[in-house]
C-alpha cells in the first residue's frame, strides 16, 4: 500500500495538486481512495478543496493501475456538507458567484468523466454541495450514519448495512412472520394475482426471450435478427431510430444525423419487408418500441404479414403506443394529448377486432424509471397512465373487459432484487383490484396484469463493463421472481456502444441459464418458495430420519 497526502503522491501524474490538509489519498489494490478531510468544518467544500479534488481526478485519469475510485469523508463524521461560509461571504458580485459555480462544476465534471467507476461512500452528512458531489459519482453507497439532503431513493443511494431500499422503504435486519401479511391462501392464476397470473407459472409456458435490437439499415438489422433467432431467441424486439420514432423522413435535414443511430431506420413499407425478410411472422412474436408513429408502424407490420400470407388474427406481438409517458419522460410525441389519446384508442379498438392476439399498447414505466423515478414512482406513474387509457376506451361504450385484456405493461428492472420482484407482485394485486372496483371487471382474464421488462439500462456502467454481465443476470433473476411475461437482457457493452454479436449472445445466454439451470422456473411463484423450502426441509428431514433409522 502507498499512502501520501492528496496531493503529495509521488507519481508525476499528481504533481499539479498542492500539498494540503484538505484531502487524503490512498492507492491500494488498484483503488484510488480520496478522503475529504476537514472534519472540524464538517468537510465543507471550500474553493481550495474543490480545486484540489478536481486536480486529483484529472491527473489520476491518466493512470492505468487504478480500476475504481472511492470518495468519502473523514472520521465517520461527514461526506461533504455544503460550501464553506468563508468562501460564500466573499462572494459580492454575479461574476464571483459564476466563477465559484464554474469551479465546482469543473470538479464534478472531472469525477463524471473519470474513466473507471467512482463510488461515493456516504458516511455522514451530505448536504448542499455534498449532494451535488454524490450525484457526480457513478454509484452512491450510504452507511447507517449517513444523512442526506434528499430522500435516499431520489439519489438511488444503496445502504450498505440494512436501512432502506432505493425507494426509501425501510428494511428490517430480520424479517419475522408477523411483519408480512399471510398470502399462503392465495394461489397463482387467481384474483388478486399476487403470486402470478397463470396457475402453472413458467411450467406452463416460459417467458418470451426477446432481445431489443435494431441499428443502421433494415438489411443490417435483419442479419442481427437471424443471428439471435438462430441462437435461441424466441421473440423479436425492434429498436427504431429517432427519425422513425418522430415521424421524420430520413432525407429531411433534421433527420440525417440520426439515421440508424439508436435503432433501425424504417420509413416505408419496402424497408419493413426487408427487415422481416426470411422471418415467418406466423411463428414469431414481434415487439416495437414505438409511440408517436405507432399506428403507422403497426400498419406496416400488418401489410408485411399480409404479403407473407399470414392471417392478421394469427399475429402476436406488441406496439408500445404509450404517448403519456412520452410527455412525462421521453419526448418523442408528435401530436397534442387529446388527438394522441384518440388515435391510441382507435388503434386499440381496431387491434381487438382484427389482431386479437396482438397487444396494441404496452404502458411503459421503464422510461420514467430511467429518467430518475424510484421503483415505487415508476409503478405509480404507469398504473395512473393505464387508468387514463381505460377511461378513454370506457367513454366509447365498448366492451371494457375485452379492451382491458388488450393492455400490457413494460418496466425496467434495477439491482435491488427483492424490491424489484415485490414491485411486480404488488402491481398485479393493485391493478386487479382497480379494475374490479373502478370498472366492474370481474372476468379474471380482464384483470390480469401482463408485463415485459428490460434488465439493464441506467444500471449499467461504462467502466469495467464485464461487471454488467453480473448486474444483468441478477436483474434477470429478479424479473423471473416477479413473474414477467417477456424479458430483454441488455448486453454488457450497451452503456457505450451498439452491442457486438459476442455481447448480444452473452445477454441471450444469460436468460437461458436463468431459465434452464437456476430452477426458478420449476414452480409457479418462485418468490413464494418459502413454502417449497419448507416442503423440501421436511422431505430432507424425513429422508435423514429414515437413514438414521437404518444405521
Amino acid at each position: 500500500m502507498r499512502e501520501q497526502n492528496a496531493t503529495g503522491i509521488t507519481s508525476e501524474h499528481f504533481c499539479r495538486a498542492a500539498t494540503s490538509e484538505r484531502l487524503r489519498v490512498i492507492i491500494t489494490d488498484a483503488a484510488l481512495n480520496v478522503t475529504i478531510s476537514r472534519p472540524e468544518k464538517r468537510n465543507a467544500l471550500d474553493r481550495r478543496t474543490i480545486s484540489e479534488l478536481r486536480a486529483v481526478f484529472i491527473d489520476a485519469a491518466d493512470r492505468d493501475d487504478i480500476l475504481y475510485a472511492v470518495l468519502t469523508g473523514a472520521e465517520k463524521k461527514s461526506f461533504a456538507a455544503g460550501g464553506d461560509l468563508k468562501d460564500l461571504s466573499a462572494v459580492q458580485t454575479f461574476a464571483q458567484a459564476t466563477e465559484m459555480a464554474e469551479i465546482a462544476k469543473s470538479a464534478f465534471q472531472a469525477i463524471r468523466d473519470f474513466p473507471v467507476p467512482v463510488i461515493a461512500a456516504l458516511n455522514g452528512d451530505a448536504l448542499g454541495g455534498g449532494v451535488e458531489l454524490a450525484v457526480a459519482c457513478d454509484m452512491r453507497v450510504a452507511d447507517r450514519h449517513a444523512r442526506i439532503g434528499f430522500v435516499q431513493g431520489t439519489l438511488k443511494i444503496t445502504t450498505a448495512w440494512g436501512g432502506c431500499t432505493p425507494s426509501g422503504i425501510e428494511v428490517s435486519t430480520v424479517v419475522t412472520a408477523d411483519m408480512a401479511p399471510d398470502r399462503a391462501h392465495e394461489m397463482p392464476g387467481k384474483f388478486p394475482f399476487t403470486r402470478g397470473i397463470f396457475s402453472t407459472g413458467y411450467r406452463g409456458r416460459l417467458w418470451t426471450i426477446r432481445q431489443y435490437s435494431g441499428f443502421g439499415t433494415a438489411e443490417e438489422t435483419n442479419e442481427r435478427y437471424r443471428f439471435l433467432l438462430d441462437s435461441g431467441q424466441t421473440g423479436l424486439s425492434v429498436a427504431l431510430d429517432l427519425p422513425s420514432q418522430c415521424g421524420y423522413d430520413p432525407i429531411h435535414s433534421m433527420a440525417r444525423s440520426e439515421i440508424g443511430k439508436v435503432g433501425v431506420s424504417l420509413s416505408n413499407l419496402s424497408e419493413a419487408e426487408i427487415l422481416f425478410n426470411g422471418i415467418d411472422l406466423d411463428a414469431i412474436s414481434t415487439s416495437f418500441t414505438i409511440n408517436g408513429t405507432a399506428s403507422i408502424i403497426y400498419a406496416m407490420y400488418l401489410a408485411v404479414a399480409d404479403k407473407q400470407g399470414v392471417p392478421s388474427e394469427n399475429l402476436t406481438g406488441t406496439i408500445q403506443n404509450d404517448i403519456l409517458k412520452e410527455y412525462v419522460a421521453r419526448g418523442t410525441w408528435i401530436f397534442p394529448v387529446k388527438p394522441s389519446m384518440r388515435l391510441i384508442a382507435d388503434t386499440i379498438q381496431y387491434s381487438v377486432e382484427h389482431t386479437p392476439r396482438f397487444n396494441p399498447i404496452s404502458i411503459a414505466g421503464a422510461h420514467v424509471r430511467d429518467a430518475g423515478a424510484t421503483a415505487v414512482e415508476e409503478m405509480a406513474y404507469t398504473l395512473a397512465n393505464g387508468l387514463a387509457y381505460l377511461d378513454e376506451l370506457n367513454a366509447r361504450d365498448g366492451d371494457i373487459t375485452r379492451l382491458a385484456q388488450s393492455l400490457s405493461f413494460f418496466f425496467y428492472v434495477h439491482m435491488d432484487v427483492f424490491e424489484e420482484a415485490s414491485k411486480f407482485r404488488a402491481a398485479r394485486r393493485i391493478w386487479a383490484n382497480l379494475l374490479r372496483e373502478r370498472y366492474g371487471i370481474d372476468d379474471e382474464k380482464g384483470q390480469r396484469f401482463r408485463f415485459g421488462v428490460v434488465c439493464g439500462g441506467s444500471s449499467l456502467t461504462a467502466g469495467q463493463p464485464y461487471n454488467n454481465i453480473v448486474r444483468v443476470g441478477l436483474e434477470n433473476f429478479a424479473a423471473v421472481l416477479g413473474g414477467a411475461q417477456s424479458i430483454f437482457t441488455c448486453a454488457y457493452d450497451e452503456a457505450f456502444q451498439i452491442p457486438i454479436e459476442f455481447s448480444a449472445e452473452i445477454a441471450l445466454r444469460t436468460q437461458q441459464i436463468v431459465a434452464y439451470e437456476s430452477g426458478a422456473a420449476r414452480t409457479a411463484d418462485p418468490l413464494g418458495r418459502q413454502l417449497l423450502c419448507r416442503m423440501a426441509h421436511r422431505s430432507d428431514g424425513d429422508k435423514n430420519s429414515r437413514n438414521h433409522g437404518r444405521n
